[in-house]
């Protein structure tokens, strides 16, 4: 199951660097994941300060 970006996310771009899919991207009010491309792999989890990321 892919990782999707909640509405905690305080757009502070963290997580885009840390991708190796490429698959974070802006959205309307915060960041968002194509989970057709995301691996899975937890990385933008790890480095966000409000825990965003969670797996669908």
């Amino acid at each position: 199951m892919a990782y999707y970006i909640n509405d905690e996310c305080i757009s502070c771009a963290a997580c885009v660097s840390e991708c190796p899919a490429n698959c974070i991207s802006e959205g309307g009010t915060h960041y968002v994941i194509d989970e057709e491309k995301c691996t899975e792999c937890g990385s933008c989890a790890g480095v966000c300060p409000v825990e965003a990321p969670q797996k669908r």
